[in-house]
């Protein structure tokens, strides 16, 4: 089994070399077929060049010009990847790195999904380190979105998911969205084209402070919905 991972990036210069050691040396540990793959989502910083500079094993680095979004970017790495599982991860290794084989675990026990998202609602411990005002924002920022996404997802936003490499391909080859929002229309394809979907539970291990404004994202994310089910519902 050929376990891919990928990594959207922008202006992560002051982390990205120690991301890259930390993702490659745990792959390497537990993988005999593995890929790393670096997006550089039009980074002003040199975040690509720092990455390619050091030359670690079975990891690549993908580049583009302008910035177009997270979405642009994990669809980037998605299609370029060629595993049997394809999961994304963000670059400040918030998740740890055990959701990997965490990951790789669940969807082997259970065949008959095709998708898996992390869940920190799931876990006991999955808002340990917010303050209660964030843990509070986040959560009606999650309950808003899926409300108006239809859906029964408890973390519909985790930046920890997975597919299988048929799943990844056949949802990625479809989605338009470049920005936060692609997290709704992979979820809302997966389901259209009947793929199964599993959550699992996640929990922050490094913090950092949100990219995400919970106010002006969720009106944003609320009109790019009312297109992405539109499309979802015409293709």
């Amino acid at each position: 089994m050929k376990f891919s991972l990928i990594v959207p990036m922008y202006n992560e210069a002051a982390i990205i070399e120690a991301t890259a050691k930390t993702y490659q040396a745990y792959l390497a540990a537990h993988f005999e077929d593995y890929e790393l793959i670096f997006v550089d989502d039009g980074s002003a910083d040199d975040s690509a060049g720092k990455v390619r500079a050091l030359g670690l094993p079975g990891v690549r680095v993908l580049a583009y010009r302008p910035n177009r979004g997270k979405g642009s970017a994990v669809k980037t790495g998605m299609l370029a990847a060629s595993g049997d599982v394809r999961m994304f991860l963000d670059a400040d290794v918030a998740y740890g790195t055990d959701v990997i084989v965490q990951a790789a675990e669940l969807l082997a026990r259970h065949p008959d999904k095709d998708v898996l998202i992390g869940s920190r609602p799931l876990h006991p411990e999955g808002y340990a380190g917010y303050t209660p005002i964030r843990k509070l924002a986040s959560r009606v920022y999650i309950l808003v979105l899926n409300v108006a996404g239809g859906l029964r997802l408890s973390d519909s936003q985790c930046g920890c998911k997975a597919y299988r490499g048929k799943a990844a391909e056949a949802i990625f080859s479809r989605t338009e969205t470049q920005g936060f929002a692609f997290d709704f229309e992979t979820i809302l394809w997966a389901r259209k084209l009947g793929f199964g979907i599993v959550e699992m539970p996640v929990k922050i291990v490094n913090h950092r402070a949100s990219k995400v404004n919970v106010v002006r994202d969720t009106f944003r994310m609320l009109s790019e919905l009312r297109q992405i089910k539109a499309r979802v519902k015409k293709g």
